[in-house]
C-alpha cells in the first residue's frame, strides 16, 4: 500500500513529547490501514468498526489513514494538544471524507457535529490519569438510539515509554474493553499496541501489568509490513481483556 501524503500543520512550538511523529507512527499507519492487514481482512476492523486512539499526538496520522476504511474514528489525547491536531485534520479533510458522487467546495472543520466530512473522524480531550472513560460521549456508539459507548477496537502507538504511564494506560484499556459486555452477539473490544522497543525494563513492566488483565499475542513478523519486521526494533501486540473471554 502506497502511502497516503498528509499535510502536518505545525504553527507553534510547545515543549512536549506530543510534538514529535515517533518514528513507528506512520509506519504502523500504512500497515493498520492497508488493505492487506489481517484484521481488515477477517473483518475485526471493518465498515462498521468504531475504533478509539490513545495518545493520538497533534499529526492524526494514524487515524487520517484508517477513517476512510472505517464507521468511526475517535482520536483522544490530553486537550493541549487539540489546537495543532484539528488543524492537521481540517487540512487532511479530504482524505477522510470515502467515496462520493460529488464533493462540496465548502470546507468544514472536525470539531462540527453537523458536518458530514467530520462524521468519521473526531478529536476528543481524554486523560489516562484524570478522566472516567464511563463519560465518554455517545458518539462512540455504533446507533443513534444505543444506550451505552460501544468501542470495537482501541489502539494506541508508542504510547508507554516510561513507567509512570503504564498503570493509567492500562486501566483505560481496561474500563474501554469495559464499556460494553461481551456476549456471543456482541465481539469483544481488542487492543492493538504497537511499540517502539526503547527500554526492556519499561517493556517488561508494561506487559507484566497488562497481561495481568488482558490475554496478550505478539502479531507474528510475517504478518507485518516490512517497516515494522523483526530487527526493526518494532512490536505490536494485541490483547483481549480476560474476562471478557470467558463469555
Amino acid at each position: 500500500m502506497a502511502s497516503p501524503e498528509f499535510l502536518l500543520q505545525m504553527d507553534e512550538v510547545i515543549d512536549v513529547d506530543e510534538v514529535v511523529v515517533w518514528k513507528i507512527t506512520p509506519l504502523f499507519a500504512d500497515w493498520i490501514a492497508s488493505p492487506q492487514n489481517f484484521f481488515l481482512q477477517n473483518a475485526v476492523i471493518g465498515a462498521e468498526s468504531t475504533v478509539l486512539e490513545l495518545g493520538c499526538g497533534v499529526s492524526g496520522i494514524v487515524g487520517l489513514a484508517l477513517a476512510p476504511r472505517i464507521g468511526s474514528y475517535l482520536a483522544t489525547d490530553q486537550d493541549y494538544v487539540s489546537k495543532i491536531l484539528r488543524l492537521n485534520l481540517e487540512s487532511n479533510m479530504i482524505n477522510i471524507e470515502g467515496p462520493k458522487k460529488h464533493r462540496s467546495k465548502t470546507k468544514t472543520t472536525p470539531s462540527s457535529p453537523s458536518s458530514h466530512k467530520a462524521s468519521k473522524l473526531k478529536f476528543l480531550a481524554l486523560d489516562w490519569e484524570t478522566d472516567a472513560v464511563e463519560s465518554l460521549p455517545a458518539l462512540l456508539a455504533h446507533e443513534k438510539d444505543s444506550k451505552k459507548p460501544k468501542v470495537d477496537v482501541v489502539l494506541a502507538c508508542d504510547c508507554i515509554y516510561n513507567e509512570s504511564l503504564i498503570r493509567p494506560f492500562t486501566r483505560t484499556c481496561e474500563d474501554l474493553c469495559r464499556l460494553v459486555d461481551a456476549t456471543p452477539t456482541n465481539n469483544p473490544t481488542i487492543c492493538i499496541i504497537a511499540q517502539q522497543l526503547r527500554s526492556p525494563d519499561v517493556f517488561e513492566a508494561w506487559l507484566i501489568a497488562f497481561m495481568r488483565s488482558f490475554r496478550v499475542w505478539r502479531v507474528p513478523y510475517n504478518l507485518l509490513s516490512d517497516g515494522l519486521k523483526e530487527n526493526s526494533g518494532y512490536v505490536v501486540h494485541v490483547g483481549i481483556l480476560r474476562s471478557n473471554l470467558e463469555v
